[in-house]
């Protein structure tokens, strides 16, 4: 199929004038700086919090570049979190009250709420109950009601697994709209990013996130991979300075330290592993599902009764039972190794307390 961009840009987005900033207007070194009306002075919180931060993040995006293996820095936007992007690629690409995006439940629910905000339609094609993708009915329904957005979760969440390559592959060729893969949790699965074929697939949008595997959540910075144009476009309609010099910094720091984190990456999927496997001995205990995530889909013999229980024992997960497909289902966090034992062992005083 043949994909032209241009066709499925808003028209206002294509013709409107970008605002121009201080910084965009000059970049560069000099000796005094009276041109953003800054406060000269500075801040009393102390350092250079009296600037504004580059808006476009060069030397960042050129230190992710490099980390992550993109060939060119144009092929990355940065984003106050992922949902920055989810959110900009919805104006950028939906009209209000005409266009619509496509989802997979179960899934991540921001794609549905960033969706109603925009005024777009959103069209559910749910997984087979495996959680895989039903890939002929995408097709079909893609092909009779053209979404704009196709958002896949890969791994998805709730349920942590991948999705199968050859299906991505076959919607990103045969339909007419800009696929998402939502990679926020690729740095637990042992499979390769789809950030190698942005350069084959022009309507390829890959999200990442340092919230996960980085362990920065605090400091909110998403990542989306994509061609220079569909980039360009979502620089265009950004805020001008929508990221901070101070998480930008702290994330130039943080990409120093790149075997500290996988060795962070290699500890959480041991203790995955060591987890899911005493989970599942529990005799209330129907399934655990496979993970390629940190976290897992557990499903019981009765949710709500260990939530509680969890919760009276201050043990945080999240209940997913009201989710397609996840009936009787709580979706759980790898924690700390003691933070897992001290789980497993009120979980253990939940299956005695059953059998009195």
């Amino acid at each position: 199929m043949t994909f032209e961009l241009e066709s499925l840009v808003r028209k206002n987005i294509l013709g409107m004038m970008k605002y121009a900033s201080a910084r965009d207007e000059f970049s560069g070194k000099a000796k005094i700086f009276l041109d953003a009306n800054e406060n000269s002075y500075g801040s009393p919180a102390g350092g250079a919090l009296n600037r504004y931060p580059d808006p476009l993040q060069r030397e960042l995006r050129k230190k992710i570049a490099e980390e992550r293996g993109i060939a060119r820095e144009e092929q990355i936007f940065l984003g106050n979190g992922s949902d920055e992007a989810i959110d900009l690629l919805m104006r950028v690409f939906g009209e209000p009250r005409i266009d619509s995006i496509m989802v997979m439940p179960p899934t991540y629910g921001m794609y549905k709420v960033c969706a109603d905000i925009n005024d777009l339609a959103v069209l559910q094609v749910s997984l087979r109950p495996d959680y895989s993708l039903d890939t002929e009915l995408i097709l079909k329904t893609a092909a009779e009601k053209k979404p704009k957005l196709i958002f896949i979760c890969s791994p998805n969440n709730p349920s942590a697994n991948l999705m199968d390559t050859d299906s991505i592959r076959r919607i990103l060729d045969e339909s007419n709209a800009i696929v998402v893969v939502d990679e926020a949790y690729i740095d637990f699965a042992d499979a390769e990013s789809w950030t190698k074929e942005i350069d084959a697939h022009p309507n390829l949008v890959v999200l990442q996130t340092f919230s996960k595997a980085w362990g920065m959540a605090a400091l909110r910075l998403g990542m989306a991979f994509a061609s220079p144009e569909i980039v360009a476009l979502m620089n265009k309609i950004k805020y001008p300075y929508n990221i901070s010099d101070l998480t930008a910094k702290t994330v130039i720091s943080a990409l120093r330290q790149t075997r500290e984190k996988e060795h962070i990456v290699r500890q959480i999927k041991t203790e995955r592993s060591r987890l899911m496997t005493a989970i599942a001995d529990l005799p209330f205990v129907k399934e655990v599902l496979p993970s390629a995530a940190n976290f897992f889909l557990v499903r019981f013999t009765d949710a709500a009764a260990v939530y509680r229980y969890l919760r009276e024992k201050g043990v945080i997960v999240r209940d997913r039972s009201g989710q397609m497909h996840c009936r009787e289902c709580l979706r759980i966090t790898v924690g700390t190794p003691d933070e897992n034992r001290f789980l497993c062992a009120v979980l253990e005083d939940f299956g005695k307390e059953m059998a009195l």
